[in-house]
């Protein structure tokens, strides 16, 4: 197993590998990290014997889960504030990040040629800006053909963390949107049509000329036939292509040491490459769990995606953390959960 020495020595001793043991764990939550989780699943069970079974939920579902200790581990695209997380007993991490994009059916736009301002966004989901050909959409997207399509909405139903990284930057570009709508994994929309969780909305954005919806980036790639992703103006005034390097340039404007238990949202963060609307995924799991031997094994199967499954987490436009903050979140869980969940841990199979 991989040794870092520039950890204190018993957090080293903790992580020396002991006997092997066959292992499974449950987790729910996030549609935003299903595609990479569900890669590092597979390559965690070919390279350990270990099973990790995962539902895509949603944020909301999952953090009820968790809650309720029905898996051993919740995904969260909303980190929960610290005060709730100690009334709760429960820790919090970082695990992957990635980026939150529009994603329009028009005929004739391909992907990244359309231009969106925070504005604009606010306006057409607040339905203000209704038809494609609204003056505000053509002043940002003067070479483009646009039709005077109306304009259909889509956003989600279920409780989501994609949905509040989108309603969280809104908030942050747009006075109206804030003081009417609000951020949250859900909240009250204006109107349009809704789906359940990532693959609902492209669905739905697939199927209806003139829709726009807001995905998961991967997601958003696997449909490139049928529906094509935006560009959006960041907060230094640049339109951004989303993709690995501008959610890592947002990424590298975050100080994870700042902020209990890893609370921070990447939304509108500055830097002249930053896409704005980049997201993480958190897990969130109880310091004293109903079984030990289950956490261990879930703890097992994160530090094995976060050490070893970069490569599958960048094959798909994820930002892997860097070693740094790795490092960070182990030593977070030597503080926070007890030695035989640590101990435990490092005797699964590798």
């Amino acid at each position: 197993m991989k040794k870092h020495f520039a950890l204190p020595i018993v957090l080293t001793a903790l992580l020396v590998a002991t006997p092997s043991f066959a292992a499974e764990t449950t987790g729910a939550g996030s549609t935003f990290v299903s595609p990479v989780m569900a890669k590092w699943i597979d390559a965690y069970k070919a390279k350990t014997g270990n099973t990790v079974s995962y539902q895509a939920v949603g944020s909301s579902i999952g953090i009820g889960l968790i809650k309720k200790a029905a898996v051993d581990f919740g995904a969260t695209d909303m980190p929960l504030d610290p005060r709730e997380l100690d009334k709760l007993g429960m820790i919090q991490f970082p695990i992957v990040i990635g980026g939150v994009v529009p994603v329009v059916n028009i005929d004739g736009i391909k992907p990244g040629q359309m231009h969106f301002t925070g504005e604009v966004l606010a306006g057409i989901y607040l339905g203000r800006i209704k038809t494609w050909n609204d003056p505000a959409i053509r002043d940002i997207n003067p070479e483009l053909k646009l039709p005077s399509t109306p304009i259909t909405v889509v956003h989600r139903i279920d409780g989501s963390g994609t949905t509040f990284n989108w309603s969280n930057y809104l908030s942050k570009v747009s006075p109206q949107w804030k003081s009417s709508v609000g951020e949250g994994t859900s909240v009250e929309w204006p109107g349009g049509l809704g789906g359940r969780g990532n693959d609902g909305v492209a669905s739905l954005v697939s199927l209806v000329p003139g829709a726009i919806g807001y995905l998961e980036y991967a997601y958003a790639l696997q449909r490139l036939d049928k529906i094509s992703f935006g560009v959006v103006q960041n907060s230094a005034g640049h339109f951004v292509v989303p993709d690995a390097a501008s959610f890592q340039a947002a990424a590298s404007s975050a100080d994870w040491t700042a902020d209990r238990d890893f609370h921070l949202v990447l939304t509108n963060a500055p830097g002249e490459d930053a896409y704005p609307i980049t997201a993480t995924t958190f897990v969130v799991m109880p310091k004293q769990p109903k079984s030990p031997e289950r956490s261990a094994a879930a703890i097992d199967f994160v530090r094995w995606s976060l050490e070893s499954g970069k490569t599958q987490a960048e094959t798909l436009n994820y930002v892997p953390l860097p070693q740094a903050l790795v490092l960070q979140i182990e030593m977070y869980w030597q503080q926070s959960l007890g030695p035989a969940i640590m101990t435990a841990s490092a005797g699964s199979k590798r």
